[in-house]
């Protein structure tokens, strides 16, 4: 077997063993860790707090979802304009179009073909802090049904394609983009950890 089946079997490998921890009674060890990260967050969500809520606010805005998206076009343009073959703009026009149908294809099976569902810690915890009560910035910080973490989705799928076809620093900071751009959602409890990193 060489090198690369070996990759593939090791990361398929790894993804199943997630899902199967998962899977686990009570969704253990992933609940007490969804917990522990929504409440070490949401203690820092007080009026008290007024430029981190409006910070907070700001980062979960439709507007800095399109700065997400513009920022993946950034990266996209460096990486095509990295590529040493002749044919890179037809090369990135098959590669941009086979990622738009495979995020619309991801997209419509989980909206469609996933029933599991839960509603975000915001709504799941009672007495937990909403940023949406202190601050006055139209902002996400609540789902209804918060599993898969969409827009971490996205962002996955996007550096996904980054590590197999772009150089090795467009798409490191590809994978760094994903945990910095999905971070704001879990900050202020509108996904849970695991709806992000396990779910997506």
């Amino acid at each position: 077997m060489n090198t690369q089946w070996k990759r593939l079997l090791g990361l398929n490998v790894t993804g199943l063993l997630l899902l199967l921890s998962w899977a686990l009674p009570h969704g253990l060890p992933w609940t007490d860790l969804d917990d522990r990260i929504f409440w070490a967050f949401n203690q820092w969500i007080t009026p008290e707090n007024g430029l981190w809520d409006d910070l907070l606010a700001l980062l979960n805005t439709r507007f800095f979802d399109a700065a997400s998206f513009g920022v993946m076009g950034v990266l996209f343009a460096i990486a095509m304009r990295r590529d040493p073959r002749p044919d890179r703009l037809r090369r990135w026009f098959g590669i941009g179009v086979t990622m738009l149908l495979t995020a619309g294809v991801i997209a419509i099976v989980t909206n469609k073909a996933i029933t599991y569902g839960h509603p975000s810690p915001t709504r799941f915890f009672e007495h937990a802090a909403r940023l949406t009560d202190i601050v006055s910035i139209p902002t996400k910080d609540s789902a209804s049904n918060s599993f898969p973490g969409d827009h971490g989705l996205m962002l996955m799928i996007f550096a996904g394609f980054m590590l197999r076809f772009a150089d090795r620093r467009t798409a490191a900071w590809s994978v760094a983009f994903v945990l910095l751009l999905s971070a704001p959602r879990i900050m202020v409890g509108a996904h849970w950890f695991s709806d992000v990193y396990m779910g997506a």
